[in-house]
């Protein structure tokens, strides 16, 4: 088998079809198997799955794992070479899947491949990135970089000064569409599964990184992407955990060589953020609802 796909779903019946039917309605030159990890939809995506695509297994947790354990699951019933998480708002173009296999068959010193990842509108995701620092907190998605929206460690995190057009070696890819070769995979013991979910791709890249592997961005092979779809259904529990994930990343990876009188900053400073999105969130949704009413009254 070359290519194991691990799809978690947390009710997203219509993606998800719509991401098996982009796999399973092509031909692949690649042997490939689709692992489905539900983590207790309350819609009828476990029944879709069994009855639309019964080549694909499927595990349905009892409850809401989160996007590393509910993954984690997944890899025992795989086989691959390759072990792929994609996300179930993911949609396949034809041959994607064997040039990214083929590209990672020529890369014996990587072990972690990212796609290129498109929006629904066929503009670029940028979905490979460096790795943050504290000039990335102070400027991404702040008030400071809508300030300075082309500030340098914007440009610098998202590697926007590069077209995205040839494959080049990154910090780390998004786990919405990541391949890692199995042997790695099983030495690093899957994702860390104290991350809930958000950072646990980064911190995924960050251990292959540390065991001298490389982590390669293809940009032959194209994924579409619907950012966020089950996310977006609870923001103010994912802007929770997305912050949470974060200054564990911080603890776990960048503390010990973060200056004594910067760290008492770190947690506030990611509070602070947090804050300021969630009320960006309120001010948003009561826009909503007030456009609705003056609509009603007309």
């Amino acid at each position: 088998m070359d290519l194991s796909i691990i799809i978690l779903n947390w009710n997203t019946r219509t993606d998800l079809e719509q991401c098996l039917q982009s796999i399973y309605g092509r031909s692949w030159a690649v042997a490939l198997e689709v692992v489905v990890v539900d983590n207790a939809s309350e819609d009828d995506s476990v029944e879709m799955v069994q009855s639309q695509f019964p080549h694909a297994k499927v595990l349905a947790n009892e409850r809401n794992l989160g996007f590393t354990a509910g993954n984690n699951r997944g890899i025992p019933l795989t086989s691959g070479r390759y072990v792929m998480f994609l996300n179930s708002d993911t949609v396949m173009t034809d041959g994607a899947l064997d040039t990214f296999v083929r590209y990672a068959d020529s890369r014996h010193d990587a072990a972690v491949f990212g796609p290129k990842l498109l929006n629904t509108d066929g503009s670029l995701q940028y979905s490979c990135r460096s790795f943050p620092n504290l000039g990335t907190g102070f400027f991404r998605n702040t008030p400071l970089g809508r300030l300075f929206p082309r500030n340098r460690f914007n440009e610098d995190y998202l590697l926007t000064t590069w077209d995205h057009s040839t494959p080049r070696d990154v910090d780390w890819v998004s786990g919405s569409a990541l391949m890692i070769r199995r042997d790695v995979l099983l030495e690093l013991g899957g994702f860390d599964e104290g991350f809930f979910m958000y950072c646990e791709d980064v911190d995924l890249c960050y251990r292959v990184h540390e065991l001298g592997l490389k982590v390669a961005y293809c940009p032959d092979a194209v994924i579409y992407h619907h950012i966020g779809r089950s996310s977006d259904q609870v923001p103010t529990r994912m802007t929770f955990e997305f912050h949470r994930s974060m200054y564990r990343f911080y603890k776990k990876h960048y503390r010990r060589n973060t200056p004594l009188h910067v760290r008492p900053l770190i947690l506030p400073g990611l509070a602070m953020r947090a804050a300021g999105k969630l009320l960006r969130y309120r001010l948003f949704s009561l826009r909503k609802q007030l456009a609705a009413r003056r609509r009603g009254r007309r």
